[in-house]
Order: structure tokens, then sequence, then C-alpha cells
């Protein structure tokens, strides 16, 4: 029987039956004074009783108040080991419970203050694109401007509105992941498809600039998300563009193994700082080599999109100069889902 388990069941079950062999034997011998032994049974068995009870309630007396200590946080509960009982198990089991919201209200403290700064960086980031279109819009405004300096301005308005759609996309997109409301489906990816999605856009501004673009791809693929992963590797592609001097490359290899799905985007650009390595796609961190209008969002972007579809993405030096990032996509399920962007 699980209730004779209990060590406090099973002592009390001893000493009654211990109790009970004593008193039969003393009025076995002694057949006259039966009521006595009879009286002194109920008196020694009612003193037990309550002893035990006593006991039990000043072990739930003293589990109440480490409760209320440790909800009013001056004081953590502490497993006691390998006690037993039916007490001992649900002090450990209230220990467990107090530890984890601790944890979480530990957690939730650091998301406070990480969404704090956050906003506080996305306020600055919003804040200085406002300011040059309010100077833009004054300068429009004037009546003295002539029609090719309007015209400049208008271009520079309508550039600075761009920037602030893409940053408050991204910025939507963050959320989405944080809050684990973003989708992602899973089917067949051809990384030629992707690399070829995700290099569009920038394919004028790299002809622009002199960049080529250099690809090694055959027909490797894995299973993911088309337009999430093209969204990661364009922010990559890009992050390369911005860091190329003018007549350089980009080169995009590809290969895949049993294990995973390999593909290198490198550059011949300065490369990254040693100090900033461990910092690379961390929100809004933007190392000395950044560009000026650079915000620091694009390769933490890159790396959750990634992490979201069970891949890794890392970052180093080039063996010959420049950066180079890897990202490697691992065999997921078939479950098909479907990521809005």
């Amino acid at each position: 029987m699980k209730l004779i388990r209990n060590p406090e069941i099973k002592e009390q079950l001893i000493i009654y039956m211990l109790g009970t062999a004593v008193l039969c034997a003393l009025a076995f011998f002694f057949p006259g004074f039966a009521w006595l032994f009879a009286l002194a049974a109920g008196i020694f068995y009612i003193a037990v009783f309550l002893y035990y009870v006593n006991r039990r309630y000043r072990e739930i007396s003293r589990l109440s108040e480490l409760i209320d200590r440790a909800l009013h946080g001056s004081e953590r509960l502490i497993s006691e080991g390998n006690v037993e009982g039916e007490l001992a198990i649900l002090y450990s089991e209230i220990c467990k419970l107090t530890l984890r919201l601790s944890e979480q209200a530990d957690a939730l403290r650091s998301e406070k203050l990480w969404l704090s700064s956050a906003m506080a960086d996305i306020s600055h980031q919003l804040r200085t694109p406002l300011t040059s279109m309010n100077l833009t819009v004054s300068m429009l405004s004037a009546g003295d401007i002539d029609a090719e300096k309007r015209i400049a301005l208008a271009r520079e308005l309508k550039r600075t509105l761009s920037r602030m759609e893409w940053l408050i996309e991204v910025l939507l997109k963050l959320a989405k992941l944080d809050s684990g409301t973003a989708r992602f489906e899973s089917i067949r990816v051809s990384v030629a498809e992707l690399v070829e999605r995700s290099a569009e856009p920038l394919l004028v501004p790299m002809e622009l600039k002199g960049i080529a673009l250099e690809t090694k791809i055959g027909d490797e693929s894995f299973v993911g998300d088309l337009g999430w992963s093209s969204e990661a590797l364009g922010n990559i592609i890009k992050n390369c563009m911005e860091h190329t001097d003018a007549g350089g490359f980009i080169r995009i290899k590809a290969s895949q193994t049993p294990i995973f799905t390999e593909i290198t985007v490198s550059d011949d650009g300065k490369g990254f700082l040693p100090e900033d390595i461990p910092h690379l796609f961390e929100r809004f961190y933007k190392g000395r080599n950044s560009a000026p209008s650079s915000i620091g969002i694009g390769l933490a972007l890159s790396r959750m999109v990634i992490a979201s579809q069970g891949g890794t993405l890392t970052a180093k030096n080039g063996r010959n100069g420049g950066a180079e990032f890897t990202i490697k996509f691992y065999p997921l399920g078939n479950t098909s889902t479907r990521a809005d962007i």
C-alpha cells in the first residue's frame, strides 16, 4: 500500500502495534485489571495521535512561513534532499514551483530592461530620419528655392522615407520573431533560387559600385522557408556590399552533406575588427568600421531567422582577408506552415 510507504504513518503503526501487544500481554496476566489497561490504551493512543498531529501542523506552519518569506523575496526555498514523506514531497514540489517563478520573474525583469533599452534605440533611430525630413520639408517650403535644388531635396526626402519604411519593417519582423508569432514554411528550398531571390534587389547597387557577384552553387537544397531565408541571406549580402570597396567582389558558395547544407558568403573588404566579432549579431551593435547609415539590426535579424529554422549563422575574417559568413541548415521535419513577410 502506498500509504504505508509514508515514514510517518509507518512509525505510528509500529508504535500502535507495540503498545497494543504490551497492553494485551499485561491484560492476559492481570485479567482483573482489564478495564484499567483499556483506559491506559485509550489514553496512550490519544497521546500518540496528538503528538503526530501536533508535529505535522508544526511542519505545515514552518512551510507556510517559508513560503511567505519566499513570496516576499526575503528567502529562497531550498530542497531538503532525501527526506521522505507527504510533506517532504509537497515541500520539494513547492521549492520547484517557487524556483521556476523566481526564474520567470528574473527573465521578465531582464526582458523589461532590454525592452526599455530597445525602445530607446528605436526612438533614436526614428528620430534621426524624422529630423532630417523636417529640415528637408522646411527647405522645400522656402519660396526662393530653384528647381534643381527642389528636385535634389525631393530625392533626399524619398530616400529618407524609404529608409524609415525599411527600418519599421525590420523592427516588425524582429517583434514577430520575439513573440513567437512568425510562422515558417518547411518545404524543400533550392539554394540557387534562394541566392537569386536574395541578391536580386542588390544587383543594381552592386553594379553601380562596380562589385562583382560570384556564385558557385549546384543543386544543393534544404528544408526551410524561402521567404524568411531570403530575408536573412539578403541582409548578409547587403552587409558585404556595404563593406566592399569599388571593384571588389562578393562570393557565394554552397555545399551539402548528409548532416547539413552550408552556404558561405565572403567578400574582399576590410573584414572585422577582432573586438567586434563577438558582438556582430547583437541588436543595434555598430562596429567601428560600420557605415554611418548602419543601424545594426540586419545581422541580428538574419541570425534569428536562421536559428528559428534550426540553423546556425557564424562570421569570421577570411583566410585572405575580408569577411566570411557561414550558414548551416540542418534537416527539419515535414511540417508545412506559412510565414507571412
